[in-house]
């Protein structure tokens, strides 16, 4: 019996989820990696050359259980989920070169990710809080502080209804999820992001899904939160399990309720801006790393109702916009 599975798909999988390099020759298997998760793997390893041994056969979801088990069994795994790496500097690469935070305030957000369990990125179009939010929770899986990384996006139209859009219900929430996955394709090659959602390491769902379940051991990534109605707000941040991050991003210049001063994200910071643990970054206009233009058009948008209405719900909850920054609830 094949103690690893067909092809050594299970190999891959301990490879893919904990980030380690594993290479099996003669009977012999060998593991490299940070000393967390290659303690981890090394124990998944050992437990699948028992079962085989016992002449039992392990299917996909038994080995993501065992991986599971060994990262919470390896000593010191506890203090991984705070490693975001070298100050603010994250082992995730585009093109080549290294996902870093480009300002002041998109430093203070990633430390604010790397140091809380529950972090609020608010900001114009342009300003990297849901990129920098995705190569934070990549980080985190590659370096084994996570074993799941869990993106999310409330189903709001923005001017279209989800009934006149074309195929099943997949086809028609994915336009919504598209903006995460174009991050995630920039940051995690094709072959192992195909991998990592087919083995559920990666998950991308629309938020009606995220009811009744409890997120372990993940980074839980909320995009576009300023849709979110307040009752939704509560339930996902009411889904965050032991040893989990959750990172909630949102632009409050574009909500789409009918009610803007109802969106779900602005009541969460009023009522958590004094929580222990809980951080508030807020980014601004000069922040923007994409194009110089956007920087202008957010600025002519900027003091138009409902972008206005949003500004004032948050300085009356203690978190100016002007110059950005973050804001800790422990403080």
């Amino acid at each position: 019996m094949d103690a690893f599975g067909p092809a050594e798909r299970h190999l891959k999988m301990v490879r893919e989820a904990l980030g380690v390099s594993v290479t099996a020759r003669d009977e012999v298997v060998r593991v490299s990696g940070a000393p967390g998760p290659a303690r981890a793997a090394r124990r998944v390893i050992e437990q699948m050359a028992s079962a085989a041994k016992q002449g039992r056969s392990l299917s996909r979801r038994a080995v993501l259980e065992l991986i599971a088990q060994g990262v919470d069994d390896a000593e010191g795994h506890a203090g991984l989920l705070e490693d975001l790496g070298d100050g603010d500097r994250m082992s995730v690469y585009v093109a080549g070169r290294r996902v870093e935070p480009r300002t002041e305030n998109q430093k203070a957000y990633v430390e604010a990710i790397r140091s809380h369990d529950l972090v609020f990125g608010v900001g114009p179009a342009g300003t990297g809080k849901t990129y920098l939010a995705v190569a934070s929770a990549v980080h985190l899986l590659k370096s084994g502080a996570a074993r799941k990384v869990i993106l999310a996006r409330p189903a709001v139209e923005a001017g279209e209804k989800l009934g006149f859009l074309p195929g099943d219900l997949e086809a028609k929430v994915n336009p919504y999820l598209r903006p995460l996955l174009d991050a995630l394709q920039d940051m995690v090659d094709f072959q192992t992001l195909k991998r990592f959602m087919a083995s559920d390491v990666i998950e991308v769902s629309p938020l009606a899904f995220m009811r009744g379940r409890t997120l372990n051991d993940a980074v839980v990534i909320l995009d576009e939160a300023q849709n979110t109605t307040r009752g939704q707000m509560k339930m996902i941040l009411t889904r965050l399990g032991q040893r989990s991050k959750m990172i909630i991003t949102g632009d409050t210049t574009q909500i789409d309720l009918p009610d803007p001063t109802e969106s779900g994200l602005i009541d969460a910071i009023r009522r958590l801006r004094r929580v222990r643990g809980v951080a508030t970054c807020v980014l601004t206009g000069e922040d923007i790393v994409r194009h110089e233009l956007v920087q202008r058009i957010v600025e002519a948008y900027g003091g138009e109702g409902p972008a206005r209405e949003a500004s004032d719900a948050l300085r009356e909850a203690g978190v100016w916009t002007e110059d950005g920054g973050s804001y800790d609830g422990d403080g």
